[in-house]
């Protein structure tokens, strides 16, 4: 502390021995206040810089790891990928020596197989419209009779006033009473 100390008195213009004032000169406080600064940096992001390598050094070596890996399982992909080829350029051989008639066959079997399909899925093509259709009709249905009963609800309520509602629920009351007679 005493070295920081007397690089101040030295480097600094003191006015008189018992005062206290600014030093003035422009290049020995910068120097100072540089020096300062980059030595508490050094001191105290030498362990923060140090770890953040260490870190990126990490993240590196797990990169590299992994691009290893990844060759070896593309290497490996890529022989299997060999392999299966030499099997099929020898099915191939095979299939030229034995001829076109077995490739014709499997030609026409194909089509007889893609016919059948798409037929099946022609009829479920129309099964699924009729439904979508019947559902639609459903729907339709479903909405008219709601709105018909609220169109019907509305105009029995606005023509009906309190004597002529109190009425209608007696007749029915009493229409009620006549139904249970009856069953009894």
């Amino acid at each position: 502390m005493k070295n920081v100390t007397d690089s101040f008195v030295s480097l600094g213009h003191w006015p008189s021995a018992g005062s206290f004032g600014f030093n003035t000169d422009i290049l020995a406080t910068n120097l100072i206040n540089l020096s300062v600064v980059i030595g508490v940096l050094i001191f105290f992001g030498k362990g923060v810089l140090s770890d953040l390598l260490d870190n990126r050094k990490q993240r590196i070596l797990n990169t590299i790891r992994n691009s290893e890996e990844l060759r070896e399982g593309a290497i490996e992909q890529l022989e299997k990928a060999g392999a299966r080829f030499r099997k099929v350029e020898m099915e191939a051989n095979e299939f030229r020596v034995n001829g076109y008639s077995e490739i014709e066959r499997e030609k026409l079997n194909l089509i007889n197989s893609t016919s059948n399909t798409l037929e099946q899925l022609e009829n479920y093509k129309n099964e699924t419209i009729q439904f979508e259709q019947q559902r639609a009709i459903n729907q339709v249905r479903q909405r008219v009779f709601q709105q018909a009963l609220q169109g019907a609800l509305g105009t029995l309520n606005s023509c009906l006033n309190n004597e002529l509602h109190l009425r209608t629920i007696s007749v029915n009351i009493d229409m009620l009473g006549a139904m249970k007679e009856i069953t009894d």
